[in-house]
């Protein structure tokens, strides 16, 4: 483990660009998530993903591929990968922006891709959930338009201990598009009546989502 704040810091950066390495190689597979650690004999990575046998590759030989990359990219010597499938996906902001994003290159108009988006999240059990997409939605002018469904903290320790977050950027033909995720999970929250709120959101999943436009 990194002993001093100039191992600290260098390490820390390697962490960076090792998840950035990985996303960029697994986009397909939808990661959830990438723990990079440190043992004694190099490092241990531990990828959470919607779909394993797309991370996997066939016979093994994609992720064979990415751990050979990070030995030569990152000068490291033993990489140990382990790669797990997700439970719930539709719970992890990082999935559902990737899934939006995926719809927006198909060609699938925003407030369709970021409703739908919605449903999984809600029928997933999440307590509320916020998407915000911006860009040239509808003209040359950029703008942003929210939807929200159930209850989403925006101060406090709720917002800051329970809120899952997630951003991600797309290319399309009017420019670059970006995606913002939140979401609520089924959580426990320390509130007694912000937890019956939530509870009434969780009740009304067949109302229809707040949108905001900018």
């Amino acid at each position: 483990m990194p002993t001093t704040a100039k191992q600290f810091i260098r390490f820390s950066l390697m962490q960076a660009e090792v998840k950035e390495y990985i996303q960029n190689k697994l986009k397909e597979a939808g990661i959830v998530n990438i723990d990079v650690q440190q043992i004694a004999t190099g490092l241990r990575v531990i990828i959470d993903v919607e779909r394993p046998k797309l991370a996997l590759g066939s016979h093994g030989i994609k992720i064979k591929e990415i751990e050979e990359g990070i030995k030569a990219n990152f000068n490291v010597k033993n990489v140990e990968l382990f790669v797990n499938e997700a439970q719930n996906p539709a719970l992890y902001p990082s999935v559902i922006a990737s899934r939006i994003a995926s719809a927006l290159e198909r060609g699938i108009h925003f407030r369709r891709a970021a409703n739908m988006a919605l449903k999984q999240i809600m029928e997933a059990g999440a307590l509320g959930a916020e998407i915000t997409i911006s860009g040239k939605l509808v003209s040359e002018r950029s703008r942003f338009e929210k939807f929200r469904f159930g209850i989403i903290p925006k101060s406090g320790q709720p917002a800051h201990e329970y809120v899952k977050k997630a951003v991600m950027h797309v290319l399309l033909k009017p420019g670059i598009f970006g995606v913002k995720v939140k979401i609520l999970p089924p959580v426990e929250l320390p509130d007694d009546k912000l937890r019956k709120v939530m509870q009434l959101a969780r009740e009304k999943l067949t109302g229809k989502a707040e949108e905001v436009k900018q």
